[in-house]
Formats: structure tokens, C-alpha cells, sequence
């Protein structure tokens, strides 16, 4: 999370819950506005970027992120580094590390389309 991430947070988290309404709204409308007047660009299907036959781990990290660039990958730090240090520290093999961080960016894609269906209730994905 950056600082200015952060401060909306604290501030947000100061407010009541009316005006935590009020503050949702008017991001809503922000980013409405922003889509209508082309400032926004939002990439809702994943980039077709093939899996090579030999792939290290930190490659298809990158590839996948290219492959999800709607995602938020601070949101998936936590799992993709312990997935990073079980084929570095402990010796898992590339290949079931890459599936599941396949698996892992795929379950997240799939949050993030849910989250965007108009009935959720969401603005933007994770």
C-alpha cells in the first residue's frame, strides 16, 4: 500500500459510517466519470501470454502479472513469496510451484470478475 493508499485508509477509517457512505459514492462517481471520459481504462480480460515448456519461477511471476495486469499483486505477496521460497528454501520443484501461482492468479481473476458484476455492490477488483 503507498502513502497516499494508506492516509485515504486512515482517513476513511476515522469517518462514521454515513460518511464512509458519502465517500463511497463519490468514488463511485469519480470513477463513472473517468470511464465516460476515456481517463480510465480498465483491462477486464487477462492478456493471452502462453506458458513456455522450461520456466523459472520468477519469470512466470512476471508472466502472470502481465497475463493479470487488473490484479493487485500486493494482494497476493504473502502467497506468491512463500510460493517463491518453497521451491528456493525448501526445494519444490519449479513446475508445481508455477501451477499453483497459476492456480493462485486464476482464483484472483476470478474474485476480481465477481466482484465487478454490477449486482456486488463493488467498484473496482482486488
Amino acid at each position: 500500500m503507498n502513502k497516499t493508499e494508506s492516509k485515504l485508509l486512515n482517513i476513511f477509517s476515522d469517518l462514521d459510517k454515513n460518511d464512509q457512505s458519502s465517500i463511497i459514492s463519490f468514488a463511485e462517481f469519480l470513477l463513472e466519470k473517468a470511464k465516460q471520459d476515456g481517463r480510465l481504462i480498465v483491462l477486464d480480460q487477462p492478456a493471452d501470454i502462453p506458458r513456455p515448456e522450461e520456466e523459472r519461477v520468477v519469470a512466470a511471476i512476471k508472466r502472470l502479472s502481465a497475463t493479470f495486469p487488473m490484479l493487485k499483486k500486493n494482494s497476493m505477496l504473502n502467497e506468491t513469496a512463500e510460493l517463491m521460497s518453497q521451491h528456493i528454501l525448501k526445494g519444490r520443484a519449479a513446475k508445481d510451484v508455477i501451477d499453483e501461482l497459476e492456480a493462485l492468479f486464476k482464483a484472483r481473476y476470478e474474485d476480481f470478475c465477481r466482484l465487478r458484476e454490477p449486482d456486488s455492490g463493488a467498484a473496482t477488483g482486488l
